[in-house]
């Protein structure tokens, strides 16, 4: 990367004003912990955070175990409840935020998800919680559908934060909307020292436009005025080659070779996350950029001084010791997270142009600044929490015949070994009745990515089998030559079963027709099911396609079935997973031998409580009676609901 002057023309978007009023307010700190008591309601079922014990592989507990896992993280440290610590925003996902509260334990900081706060607030793409108009409180600026600023006002108190909308599309003093491309995530801080807070936003072109706020927020009246939009002449501009990045083709569609390189490498501009902090105690503000193009972070030291800063200098890799690297378009935050008078970084890890696939598991990253102004990385994930990368499948089966049941946590690739993917196995160290699980560690499979798995006894001798579906339109046999309590799977057949279209298959077995054998029904990503009958018998099956489009049954994409009796009336139900509609339920009417599938009104939690591409698993975990449910998703973790009230007719 580096810093030129050049003159450009900025291109500035206006669309007529928008007006709106909505508010978010704080969860009362005084709540029970969610953690324990669950994390939200949705349709009888509470999600659970820690319902049990979750170990890691040297025995240490992972912090929120069902989390869900992280992907994108953009996170903002800030004391939003001004009790004196720096809190925790994370945000995942469109349009939600995630609140962590701080509190300081014996055993250090410990963070608790409030699920409730900020859950009316609608951000979009990215957010900043700063104070606009100078009252002391932060106020909160988040992108407007699209590339536009919308500002709430913090109208609450001490502790009790409250965010009223007062413009859905915020405009300057000139009457101009505020545009911000809706992949940049700008920041603010009062750069100049005179008391009113300055807001920067990189360009697609790598400069950065500068406001101002005019300290007073007002229905009728712009907190900002526009000052530049050539910051200190800045231009960040990316050289792949200077990173050892991959060669760009020209629009020829040509590598051309370079002298001393051997390919030519185009300056690249890209979307971009900004920081701003006095990093280095000198009494002036600083700025960091993370850009796609950029496998760190740029630090644009201030050499001037608060009053007049100066920041036309060269950027350095960050730290400068040793500087970062990631995948790219890295989005950091500064605070003090260890109380030792100095600032830390927290990184997350956004996926730029260096393969955002090595990044989906370790990516919020926690560098602790040392005394002599160097910084240590301390850990790759700040909180703690089951994460296996992305599309996590998982499955419960008692693999060891103890009469509990394991955890199985599958990725779509792993991002330490981009050539694979994983399957993980947790296992039940408790009881039925009494969960506890520990990681211990990757459980080999001859599979492929997308592993999806569907256990059940295939050849009659007593122990389980594994039919594995991948991201291939086929489903490999992994036969158990091993025993019930210690499994040990042979790869017999790479292609046992191909389905007739599409990939991702994703099976599951059952005796849908009673007539003692395992039936097979498979997902895929064009939303069908596919039903194969097993013509054969308990101990050597032969499944025979009876309909590639069983039942008319159409869930979009990326349908992912699970037959179960749910409604306990011994018959096998059917259960489905999507990419984005959360879990369909299709009730059997029929019988134990006659299977009629019905689609009737979900009973599971709401699609918005849900992750994307959805992998439900149905089990009693806490010996009440019930089915408990479990699912992996888009972002490589593992949700944990508990059932609260029996199945809706």
């Amino acid at each position: 990367m580096l810093v030129r002057t050049k003159i450009t023309c900025a291109l500035i978007l206006s669309i007529g004003a928008l007006s709106g009023c909505a508010s978010g307010r704080i969860a009362d700190v005084g709540q029970p912990d969610p953690e324990r008591h669950g994390a939200g309601t949705s349709g009888g079922w509470e999600r659970s955070l820690t319902p049990f014990p979750v170990l890691r592989e040297d025995g240490t507990p992972y912090e929120i175990p069902f989390l869900g896992g992280f992907n994108v993280p953009r996170p903002q440290w800030a004391d939003i409840d001004l009790d004196g610590d720096i809190d925790l925003v994370v945000q995942e996902t469109t349009d939600r935020l995630l609140y962590f509260e701080r509190e300081d334990t014996p055993n250090g900081p410990k963070h608790t998800w409030r699920p409730d706060v900020f859950s009316s607030l609608q951000v979009g793409e990215w957010y900043r919680f700063v104070d606009v108009d100078a009252d002391g409180d932060r106020d909160l600026l988040a992108e407007s559908p699209f590339s536009y600023m919308k500002l709430y006002r913090n109208t609450g108190t001490v502790g009790q934060p409250n965010f009223e909308l007062i413009a859905d599309t915020l405009r300057d003093t000139r009457g101009e909307p505020i545009f911000s491309d809706r992949q940049n995530i700008p920041n603010a801080a009062d750069i100049d020292c005179d008391g009113r807070l300055d807001l920067f936003i990189g360009r697609l072109v790598g400069t950065v436009t500068r406001y101002e706020a005019t300290g007073v927020i007002t229905d009728d009246a712009s907190p900002f005025r526009h000052i530049t939009d050539r910051f200190e002449d800045i231009e960040i501009i990316a050289d792949p080659a200077a990173q050892g990045g991959i060669p760009i083709p020209l629009n020829d569609g040509n590598i051309q070779p370079q002298d001393g390189i051997g390919r030519h490498f185009p300056t690249l501009h890209g979307a971009n996350t900004m920081a701003l902090a006095d990093v280095d105690d000198d009494g002036d503000v600083d700025m960091f950029w993370g850009d796609f193009f950029e496998a760190g972070l740029l630090f644009i030291e201030n050499a001037g001084s608060c009053e007049a800063p100066n920041l036309r200098v060269t950027p350095q890799p960050f730290p400068l010791d040793d500087p970062i690297q990631t995948s790219g378009y890295n989005a950091p935050t500064f605070g003090d997270i260890d109380r030792d008078g100095d600032l830390d970084l927290l990184l997350g890890v956004l996926g730029g142009a260096y393969n955002g696939n090595t990044t989906t598991a370790d990516n919020l990253l926690l560098f602790e600044q040392d005394h002599d102004g160097s910084f240590t990385l301390t850990t790759s994930r700040f909180i703690s929490q089951i994460d296996v990368g992305s599309e996590s499948v998982v499955s419960l089966v008692d693999l060891d015949a103890d009469g509990d049941l394991d955890l199985f946590v599958t990725n779509k690739i792993d991002p330490q070994d981009l050539s694979d993917s994983k399957v993980f196995l947790f296992r039940n160290n408790g009881k039925s009745t009494d969960a506890n699980f520990q990681k211990m560690g990757e459980f080999k499979l001859d599979g492929a990515y997308h592993n999806a798995p569907a256990f059940g006894d295939l050849d009659g001798d007593g122990d389980l089998d594994i039919l594995l579906g991948t991201w291939r339109d086929e489903l490999r046999y992994l036969r158990n030559v091993g025993s019930a309590t210690q499994p040990d799977f042979k790869l017999i057949d790479s292609a046992f079963v191909e389905i007739t279209r599409g990939s991702n298959a994703t099976p599951t077995l059952g005796d849908i027709d009673n007539d003692g054998d395992l039936d097979l029904f498979i997902g895929e990503s064009s939303g069908t099911i596919n039903y194969y009958k097993n013509t054969g018998s308990a101990t050597k099956p032969q499944f025979e396609l009876v309909s590639d489009e069983y039942g008319g049954i159409d869930v979009g994409r990326r349908s992912f079935p699970k037959l179960v009796d749910f409604d306990g009336d011994s018959d096998l139900d059917m259960v489905i997973g999507t990419e984005s509609d959360g879990i369909l339920y299709f009730r059997n009417d029929g019988s134990t031998s006659v299977p009629e599938f019905l689609e009737i009104e979900t009973p599971f939690p709401a699609a918005a409580d849900l992750p994307a591409f959805v992998t439900p698993e149905l089990a009693d975990l806490d010996g009440d009676g019930d089915l408990d449910l479990v699912t992996g998703g888009a972002g490589g973790g593992v949700y944990y609901f508990e059932r609260h009230s029996p199945p809706r007719d």
